[in-house]
C-alpha cells in the first residue's frame, strides 16, 4: 500500500488527477503539485537516576494503550529535537529537564487515525538525580521507575521503542 494512498486528491487545487508519482509522492496531473510523505520526527527518552532506574510510562492511549513506553513524542513544528523531547517529558511526567544525549535513531510505523505513520524515533539519555518525582500526565497513564534488570524490551508495544530498549539495555549491562 502507497503511504499516500488516503489522498485521493490534489490538496493544491483539489483535482482528483492525483496519482503515484515514486514510492514516496504522488503527482497531480491538473497542477503538477507533488508531494512527499516524509517520516515525522519523534523522541523518546532514557531517563536514568544514580539508583540504576530507568524511567518508563504506561500508555494511556492508543496505538499500543496499556503497555509500557519511553517518555517522549512527536516534535512540533518550529522546535528542534531536543526541544520537543524536553516538552513531551514534561507533559508526560512533569520533569523540567535538560541537557539531553543524543543516542541513536529508529525508523518507526505509528498507526494513528486509520493511517500508517512512518516516523523516525531519535532516542536520548537524561541522567536524572533521585529526587525527581515523575507524576504520569497527557498521554501516559502511569509512570514509574524501574531497574534496568527488571526492564523487559517486549513489554514496551510499540516496535521501535521495543528495539531501543533493547539495544539500550544491551550496551549497558
Amino acid at each position: 500500500m502507497h503511504p499516500l494512498d488516503k489522498f485521493a486528491c490534489c490538496p493544491a487545487c483539489g483535482s482528483k488527477d492525483f496519482t503515484e508519482h515514486n514510492e514516496k509522492s504522488k503527482q497531480c496531473g491538473s497542477c503538477g503539485f507533488v508531494y512527499y510523505a516524509n517520516p515525522s520526527a519523534a523522541t523518546a527518552a532514557f531517563i536514568l537516576n544514580s539508583k540504576g532506574e530507568l524511567l518508563v510510562v504506561r500508555r494511556g492511549k492508543e496505538p499500543a494503550k496499556g503497555t509500557l513506553d519511553l517518555p517522549g513524542g512527536f516534535v512540533d513544528m518550529d522546535e528542534n529535537a531536543e526541544e520537543g523531547m524536553l516538552r513531551e517529558i514534561e507533559e508526560e511526567t512533569g520533569l523540567k529537564l535538560n541537557e539531553p544525549k543524543y543516542l541513536f535513531s529508529i525508523p518507526n510505523l505509528y498507526e494513528y487515525s486509520g493511517m500508517t505513520i512512518h516516523t523516525l524515533d531519535m532516542f536520548f539519555r537524561l541522567d536524572i538525580a533521585d529526587d525527581c518525582m515523575a507524576t504520569a500526565a497527557d498521554d501516559a497513564a502511569e509512570a514509574m521507575w524501574m531497574p534496568l534488570n527488571m526492564v523487559d524490551e517486549t513489554q514496551f508495544g510499540l516496535q521501535s521503542i521495543s528495539q531501543a530498549v533493547k539495544r539500550f539495555l544491551d550496551a549497558n549491562r
